[in-house]
Order: C-alpha cells, then sequence, then structure tokens
C-alpha cells in the first residue's frame, strides 16, 4: 500500500486555517496518511485505537501510533519512520531466531525483555486510548508543538472520548479539523484514481453479465448471483476487497425477490472494491418495452443527468451542479422531484459514499483531482426503482467518465 496524503496541500490547508498540525484518528484517514492498514483495534470506531500526526510544516516528520499487533506490518508498508507502539488485547510476539526445539519458557522471556515488558505489564481489553495521547502528547513536545493549535478528525472522536482527548494533549489547543482531514481524502492521487478506474471497469464487467442474465422469470437473486460469479471470474490478480450490490426487479425497488415479468424495470445499482476503493455505478433495464410513465420518468432523470454533468467543471460549487439538475428534472414536469444529493466522492469508507456531496448546501466547489459519483435516481414503488450513475474524475479540463456502458434506459 502507498501513502496518498498531500503535505503541501495539508500545509496550504492547515496554514489557512491557522493550524499547526493535524491529527487523524479514523481508520480511513489512517490509511490515506500513512499507507499501512489501521489494525483490528478500529472495528469499534472508537477514537485513539490509531492516530497520525501531520504538522503543517512540510519539513516536519509525521508520527503515527498503531497498535503492537500491526508494527510489523506498518513497517513495511509506510514512509512513516516515527511509530509509537500501543498494546492491544492480542497476545502476539515475532522473533526472527526463536528455535523450535528449543526451551519455550526461556525464549518468551528473552523475547519479553526485547520488548522492555516490565512485571506490572498488562492488556487493555480491547486498546488504551490513554496510552496513544501519551505517546501524540511527547511527539509534540519534541517537535516544539505542545502548545501548538492542532486540527483534529473531530468526525472520528464520540463525545465521550473528548474530555480525555483534550486532557491528554494539552496544554495544546484542539479545533475542529475535520474539513481540512475531508478535504486531503476528496482530492485523490494518481494511485487512487487507478484504483477507482480499475474498480469501475471490473464492476461494469459485472454489470454486463446482469444485462444479458435479465429474461422473463428470471428472479432478483438470480441476477445477483450472476453479478458475483461474474466480478469474481473477471478479477484475476486485482486486488479486490470486497464489493456490493442494490439489484431490484419489478414493482418494488426495496426488498423481495421479484421475478422479472414483461414491462418490468431492474434497476441495478453496484460497486468493486479495489484495495479498499470503491467504485459506484447504476444502470436500468426494461424487460419489454417500457410502460409510458417509466419512459417519461427515465427521460426526465436523463436530462437532469445530462444537464448536471455539463457543470461538473472546476471551480463550479456543487451546489449550483445540484439546482441546476433539480430544474432540469423538474422542468418535464415533475415539480415536486427532490432529493438530497445527486452523488458524492468515493474512498475507502466505511460505506459507498463519502463527502463531498452534490447537494443544495455544499460549500466546496469542483475541483480538479475529485472523483465522485453523479447519479439521478427516483425509487417509485408500484413503478421500480430508476437509476443513471456514472463515476467522474474531475480534470482541469472538465469532467471525464470512467464508465463505457450506455446511459440510456435499455430494452431488452
Amino acid at each position: 500500500m502507498t501513502a496518498h496524503l498531500d503535505r503541501k496541500l495539508a500545509e496550504n490547508l492547515m496554514q489557512a486555517a491557522g493550524l499547526e498540525a493535524l491529527l487523524l484518528l479514523s481508520p480511513e484517514a489512517f490509511r490515506h496518511a500513512t499507507g499501512a492498514p489501521p489494525g483490528v483495534a478500529t472495528m469499534w470506531r472508537r477514537a485513539g485505537a490509531v492516530a497520525v500526526l501531520v504538522p503543517a510544516d512540510a519539513g516536519i516528520n509525521e508520527v503515527a501510533v498503531a497498535s503492537d499487533l500491526f508494527a510489523p506490518a506498518f513497517r513495511q508498508a509506510s514512509h512513516i519512520t516515527d511509530l509509537r507502539i500501543s498494546p492491544i488485547w492480542v497476545e502476539a510476539g515475532a522473533a526472527s531466531d526463536l528455535d523450535a526445539q528449543g526451551d519455550a519458557v526461556a525464549q518468551m522471556h528473552a523475547l519479553w525483555q526485547a520488548e522492555g515488558r516490565g512485571g506490572d505489564f498488562r492488556r487493555p481489553t480491547t486498546f488504551d486510548a490513554g496510552i496513544t495521547w501519551q505517546h501524540l502528547r511527547d511527539a509534540l513536545a519534541e517537535r516544539g508543538l505542545q502548545n501548538a493549535r492542532i486540527g483534529v478528525e473531530m468526525s472520528a472522536v464520540a463525545a465521550s472520548d473528548w474530555a480525555a482527548l483534550q486532557a491528554g494533549l494539552a496544554p495544546a489547543t484542539l479545533v475542529d479539523g475535520t474539513r481540512i482531514a475531508r478535504e486531503l481524502r476528496a482530492i485523490k492521487s494518481p494511485a487512487e484514481i487507478g484504483f477507482l478506474r480499475q474498480a469501475v471497469g471490473l464492476a461494469e464487467h459485472g454489470i454486463a453479465s446482469v444485462r444479458d442474465a435479465i429474461a422473463p422469470d428470471v428472479s432478483r437473486s438470480e441476477l445477483a448471483g450472476a453479478w458475483q460469479a461474474a466480478i469474481g471470474a473477471a478479477a484475476g490478480d486485482m486486488a479486490l476487497t470486497g464489493s456490493w450490490e442494490y439489484i431490484s426487479v419489478g414493482a418494488d425497488p426495496w426488498g423481495g425477490d421479484a421475478r422479472a415479468r414483461p414491462g418490468d424495470l431492474i434497476k441495478v445499482d453496484v460497486g468493486c472494491l479495489i484495495e479498499g476503493y470503491t467504485s459506484d455505478t447504476g444502470r436500468t433495464f426494461s424487460l419489454g418495452q417500457p410502460p409510458r410513465a417509466v419512459a417519461e420518468i427515465h427521460a426526465a432523470l436523463m436530462a437532469g443527468f445530462e444537464a448536471g454533468f455539463a457543470r461538473l467543471i472546476p471551480g463550479t460549487p456543487l451546489a449550483e451542479v445540484h439546482r441546476t439538475t433539480t430544474e432540469a428534472i423538474r422542468a418535464r414536469g415533475f415539480t415536486g422531484y427532490a432529493r438530497g444529493h445527486f452523488g458524492h466522492g468515493l474512498g475507502t469508507g466505511p460505506g459507498s459514499e463519502e463527502w463531498p456531496f452534490i447537494s443544495a448546501d455544499a460549500d466546496i466547489c469542483v475541483t480538479p483531482g475529485m472523483v465522485l459519483a453523479f447519479e439521478c435516481p427516483w425509487y417509485i414503488t408500484g413503478l421500480g426503482g430508476f437509476i443513471i450513475e456514472d463515476q467522474i474524475e474531475i480534470t482541469e479540463g472538465g469532467p471525464v467518465s470512467m464508465n463505457r456502458l450506455a446511459r440510456g434506459l435499455i430494452t431488452l
């Protein structure tokens, strides 16, 4: 794995915000900044399992805190040399010269001595955030930042953890640095863009297989099986780390194992994960000639998609893209149509949708380096699910779709 955090961009963003350092605490931010796996202690998504301290001055080295269990993996994967260790509940150890035929007790005692374990060493129930805060406090002092103004990824801090974090890093001043953490992850490195291109290419292979499997009486679960089999067979040596699907058949877009009948809609909203980066693409198919209402609704959504896509140029406020898309759909007569967002960023978060969102309240502009899922969906019980969704790279010259499949309502 490779770290993708841009230190120069981080420096610029922190200087503009009057910060001297940024503290990253979520597992996805940890991986983005270090290139290393965050480890199992992050499964509870509680602050202090891992941490990365990024000084605003790009000439000052970062410091990371990770669990003892994942320290070897961290050292192999990351460019960060200043790693502080926090023990977790798992008893483990590593030594290169153990003698399988030798005295186990003596060798284990020698290993513990080499690790610096004292007689009072105890493992926590899960992890001890206090150890992480002490490591960070030490690192701040070593860098002359003990009184610094530090931006904290507060979206990764539970209210119950905040007081201990403040006390642990005192006398530093802690302020919300979530926005900076998000902006850093929103601008993708060439390697990240490569993962997302690979993921969407594999996903479109799966969508094509679903399309080819659509026939009278085919069930939703059979189409889902066709999706899974296709991506599994095509993945080859790709670093496929997961997949997801929201496929619906027929008039109910929300569930059930319906079987396709003539005139039914089949909505396919799917993604593949490469190195943890998820794609997101949606297409709509009709088994046979679609009814008039279906054709009119899909045409309105297509009008919205085309209008919004044309506005995905650098410098355009995302709120303007949302307004343009909404107005184009409503201009087709659907004046009550309302959707909270028409797409989102993509990355390695716990779900398929990440900040920024193409929403009415977005306060950020389209920026080169973003990769956005731009979508125009509508879910109507009684007719079915509709979706048009592309994965789009924002370049200096404008939006470039990573998709190849036709966007129109495909009649099969």
